[in-house]
């Protein structure tokens, strides 16, 4: 009777809710990113980095998880752009990414197989059609994948001093980079393929190293309403595990893992389902300090002891004497 049913049926996690620690994460991580960040121009990290990518023509911010790198770099094309979509494109690299995804490929049709511009090469060509405005392209995870082969011939010409040299892509087709184009991009300074990166786009673009921020975590906790004796033992917890950052660079732990922190019960889901997985793959190797930022995290939840008063001595009655 309920043959056939099975294959339409499918388990729904918390987070496929809305609901779990993963969900509520994402409204401070890259996830959130392509989706307009309530981030004005008087910021002064997305000031930086508008005015590094006109005078570069593009910029990276490098640094570990958790630290705002694709949100400021979402946020600061979206200004760029003058709230355009048409003016701007987010793409996340990955290990299969290639030059047909990027550039320029080919998508299957009813008959056959069909020229398909990639984001980068649609962008360009809009951006050449409207010099008086300005396009971006963010790109997160640029060291994911490997960089010369998405780029292509385009890696020589997206540097500042060779914009509007012709060049020719795969199709024999011949186009220009123009100056209004710019090219935010992310990266983890820890992945594989960041010396390729670095070698690639270090003389052709802006770097602003992106690390975890005490102040900004504390305006975060401070501002979720959390209660000041238990924002302090996190902020003394966040200073020691990013202290082993400087001989161990996976422990780096970014502001960006407590947006939502809040309280004692949201501080416990980012630690089952986050933090301790970081810690265990950072320390594998050195169970002691691992063993005592366990234990550090763990102290986060013992309150101190409040002295209790000694019991007053009444005098006793006349009926007790």
């Amino acid at each position: 009777m309920f043959e056939g049913l099975v294959p339409d049926v499918r388990a729904l996690t918390a987070d496929d809710l809305g609901i779990g620690v993963q969900a509520r994460a994402a409204t401070g991580h890259a996830s959130s990113a392509p989706d307009a960040p309530d981030v004005t121009a008087d910021d002064p990290q997305v000031q930086e980095i508008m005015r590094l990518a006109r005078i570069y023509g593009g910029v990276i911010l490098s640094g570990p998880p958790g630290t705002s790198k694709s949100f400021f770099a979402a946020a600061a094309g979206q200004l760029m752009a003058g709230g355009d979509k048409r003016r701007y494109r987010f793409v996340q690299f990955h290990a299969s990414y290639q030059y047909e995804d990027f550039m320029l490929g080919f998508s299957p049709t009813e008959t056959g197989f069909k020229q398909k511009e990639g984001p980068f090469l649609k962008l360009v060509k809009d951006a050449a059609a409207d010099p008086d405005n300005t396009y971006a392209l963010v790109v997160d995870e640029l060291s994911r994948a490997d960089v010369g082969r998405v780029f292509g011939e385009a890696l020589t010409y997206i540097e500042r001093s060779k914009r509007e040299l012709p060049f020719t892509i795969a199709s024999g087709e011949e186009i220009k980079v123009p100056p209004n184009f710019v090219i935010l991009a992310t990266m983890n300074p820890f992945d594989r393929g960041v010396d390729e990166v670095d070698a690639a786009f270090e003389r052709r673009f802006a770097k602003i190293s992106m690390d975890p921020d005490r102040e900004l975590l504390d305006d975060i906790l401070t501002n979720n309403g959390m209660d000041e004796d238990l924002k302090r033992r996190v902020m003394v917890w966040f200073d020691r595990i990013n202290g082993h950052a400087q001989s161990t660079p996976a422990a780096a732990v970014g502001h960006a893992y407590f947006w939502d922190a809040s309280d004692e019960d949201t501080l416990a889901d980012i630690w089952r389902y986050q933090l301790k997985f970081l810690v265990q793959r950072a320390f594998r190797r050195d169970q002691n300090t691992r063993a005592a930022l366990e234990t550090g995290w763990e102290h986060i939840f013992v309150r101190p002891e409040t002295p209790t008063e000694p019991a007053s001595e009444e005098p006793a009655t006349e009926s007790e004497a």
